[in-house]
């Protein structure tokens, strides 16, 4: 099954811990690379006041996976612990990186701990306009129009700019 991450840091090198992640997750033995987004430099979203000039690096993988959602998190929160994440009570504290399943297929989890599809990937821009760029005609369960649609009837704003093509 296509599995899509959504890979985000606003703390320390942001870059390479969006590459650390990348190559965890892929050598994870659990996934096989398909494609991915340029890097997105974001405005964060949610934060308080002290964290607002901690711009975030967001970028989307694609990989292919015999995995569950449900089995992926576990492995998820592993990297991100291995990363130096660490989770407090503020949901929007800066962080070293931050995954995100934003798709798995055709499924559609609606558990305590992991909606699938992400239950707010089509009002962020820094979801969107990374996903369209490397599966802009994908229809995610819970919509009814292909990425690049809802990315067009995104207003226009440049909160989210292209950092790098390579990582």
């Amino acid at each position: 099954m296509e599995i899509g991450f959504c890979l985000g840091s606003n703390a320390g090198d942001r870059l390479q811990f969006l590459r650390w992640a990348k190559t965890r997750l892929l050598l994870s033995g659990k996934a096989t690379f398909v494609g991915q987004s340029s890097v997105y430099e974001t405005e964060p979203v949610g934060v308080r006041d002290e964290y607002r000039a901690m711009k975030f690096l967001n970028a989307v993988l694609i990989a292919e996976s015999g995995l569950t959602p449900q089995e992926w998190l576990p492995l998820i929160h592993r990297i991100e612990g291995d990363l130096s994440r660490v989770r407090t009570d503020d949901r929007n504290a800066p962080r070293t990186i931050d995954i995100d399943i934003i798709f798995a297929g055709d499924q559609i989890v609606d558990g305590e701990t992991l909606k699938i599809p992400h239950p707010r990937w089509a009002e962020r821009r820094f979801v969107v306009q990374p996903l369209a760029e490397v599966r802009g005609d994908l229809v995610l369960p819970d919509s009814q129009s292909p990425v690049h649609k809802i990315l067009e009837q995104m207003p226009a704003n440049d909160d989210v700019r292209l950092f790098a093509e390579k990582w």
